[in-house]
This record gives C-alpha cells, structure tokens and sequence, in this order.
C-alpha cells in the first residue's frame, strides 16, 4: 500500500516513538500549531475549538477526550479539527503535571489532605478503581463482590477533587488560550489573503 512502511515496527518502538519522538516534541508542536493556523473557519471558531480541546484534557474521564472535544465543539459551533488537535495537549509529557496540579487544587478547595497527590498515586488509584468497578460489575452476575465501597473512597479522594481541580486550571488554560490564538489567527488569515491577493 501506498505511503506504508515495509517494515513494520514492533510495539516497544511504537510506543517510544509516541512518548519521546526521535525527531523530538517541538517538531510535532509546530505542525500543530501550522495546522490550526491553517484551518479554513474565522478566527472565533478556531479559537474556540482550540481552547475546548485544551479544557477537556484536564477532564479526569479519561480514554475519551478526543470524543469529548468533537461534542463539545460541535454544539457550541466551534472548529471540531481544531478541537480535535488539541486534546493532544494531554500528551504522555503533560499528564503527570495535569493531575498532580488538578488533585493539589481540587483538594484545596475541598478542605482535604493535599498529601499523596503526585501523578504515581493517582494513575494508582484509577487503575484500582477500574479493577473495582469491574468486580462490582461481575457480582452483579454472582462472579465478585459486589460492593462499591472502595469506589466510594476513589471518588471522594481522587475523582471529585481531581474533576474540580481540573476544570479550574482548564477554564484557565482555555480562556488563555483563546485570547492569544483568536488575534495570531486573524493575523495570520489577514496575511496569507494578502499575499493571495498579490
């Protein structure tokens, strides 16, 4: 098939290859940042599909973000590839800082314990509670115990603190993010249909 490699890589190499590219991070920043500029809508739609794909990767739902954004973008009329792109932000590189920062301040604002808020112990306590939900689905059918109670404790502790503490530093993150791109877009559309023009 065309554009497709020979040799196919293996797993291992895949994965490296998407956490620490060899031709490194800011080459993949600065095609993102080329495709959003290019993106054929006004500069607001951009902007706003750009800043919902930001917002939606603080969201602790995780393995949906993508879906997230497309839904967000699409009922507020905003560019769904430019908010698409940008759930990239919550990249393997970013996520440690995005849940470390989410959980302290979401705890904060609840009046809890900030300790124990670093990226190991929450990816910790949402693969145990996966492991949880997933008994507690197959006691329903009489194969594990059926009791939420360690739910109960993972959303109290990590999930609601994280989903508060998240959509703070996204609102901001977000609203950044529109105010600077809106003006470089327009900029940038100005320019391109003058030099069009010539």
């Amino acid at each position: 098939m065309l554009f497709k490699r020979r040799d196919r890589l293996k797993l291992r190499h895949r994965l490296r290859e998407h956490t620490v590219p060899r031709k490194g991070w800011d080459r993949g920043i600065r095609y993102i940042a080329h495709r959003v500029k290019r993106l054929p809508d006004s500069p607001h739609k951009i902007a706003l599909g750009a800043a919902l794909g930001i917002f939606v990767s603080f969201s602790p739902i995780f393995g949906i973000h993508m879906l997230m954004a497309v839904i967000a973008a699409y009922i507020v009329r905003a560019n769904v590839l430019a908010a698409f792109i940008l759930t990239f932000f919550g990249g393997p590189l970013t996520y440690p800082f995005i849940a470390a920062g989410s959980l302290v301040l979401g705890r904060w604002i609840l009046g809890q314990d900030r300790d124990n808020a670093e990226f190991e112990a929450v990816h910790t306590a949402f693969y145990d509670a996966a492991k949880g939900l997933w008994h507690m689905i197959k006691g329903w059918f009489g194969y594990g115990d059926g009791t939420p109670a360690s739910l109960y404790v993972f959303f109290t502790d990590i999930f609601w603190p994280y989903l508060i503490g998240g959509t703070i530093l996204g609102l901001i993150a977000a609203l950044i993010l529109y105010f600077v791109l809106k003006p470089l877009i327009s900029t940038y559309q100005s320019f391109r249909r003058e030099r069009a023009e010539k």
